[in-house]
């Protein structure tokens, strides 16, 4: 269900996202013609504070490079939003409409922009649960 007010959800506690940093995601080899050094600042800067990102070391989807994971709001969960998993992140406009969506309220609250089901990946219980736990 989709909460009109998710611009309001998304300041009071917000979503998480983690940007996969490990053997492959982020390495100029596997995928050349990617600024994956500035990727992380520039999400950073078009979330503009609504949402912390962080590195991780690897998430165990090697062939889905760049991986980047969005976690739900408390409101976002609670809204039964689940982490979404998104692979392939390796152009500005798919940071920009993946900022977009959290700036709106994320998983549980905002519907993703329709390109992201491009993007979005399904992955193991047990490399979901590594990040989760």
């Amino acid at each position: 269900m989709i909460d009109k007010r998710a611009g309001r959800a998304a300041t009071a506690a917000p979503c998480r996202v983690t940007v996969c940093r490990g053997c492959c995601c982020g390495d100029a080899a596997k995928i050349p013609g990617v600024d994956h050094t500035g990727q992380i600042p520039r999400l950073r800067a078009a979330l503009d504070g609504a949402a912390p990102v962080r590195a991780s070391e690897c998430l165990d989807v090697c062939d889905q490079a760049n991986v980047v994971v969005v976690q739900p709001s408390p409101a976002g969960r609670a809204a039964g939003g689940r982490p979404v998993w998104l692979g392939l992140v390796n152009d500005d406009e798919a940071l920009a409409d993946i900022a977009a969506w959290i700036r709106a309220g994320g998983p549980g609250l905002a519907e993703p922009p329709g390109v992201l089901d491009l993007y979005a990946i399904k992955v193991s219980r047990r490399v979901r649960e590594g990040l989760e736990g």
